[in-house]
């Protein structure tokens, strides 16, 4: 079984209300078995055009052991909370990968 990888580029647009986010993501996260491996930090654009992604956006990578458990968690009532104020309080992308 291949692993999976939840992808998110995000840009908060209110960051008092987004505050509320990290905890209800890092515990869903947590209770189906993924694990963050990127959560900001400095990003460096090596190669092609990414005028969209100036400063204040952030990158996230989520582990998890397989694709049906990211799709679980990201499916979850747990995750579901933390995607209300996400969605309200940001805009970007997510998708999810499987491993090889």
């Amino acid at each position: 079984m291949s692993k999976a990888y939840v992808v998110a580029e995000i840009q908060v647009t209110n960051a008092d209300a987004y505050a509320d986010y990290r905890p209800l993501a890092t515990a869903s996260v947590a209770q189906y078995g993924g694990q963050f491996l990127v959560r900001g930090g400095t990003r460096v654009q090596k190669e092609g055009r990414d005028d969209a992604h100036n400063e204040g956006w952030r990158s996230v990578l989520v582990e998890f052991p397989s694709l049906q458990q990211a799709q679980l968690w990201y499916d979850s009532v747990e995750y579901a909370k933390a995607m209300e104020i996400r969605h309200a309080n940001s805009i970007g992308r997510l998708f999810i990968v499987e491993g090889v």
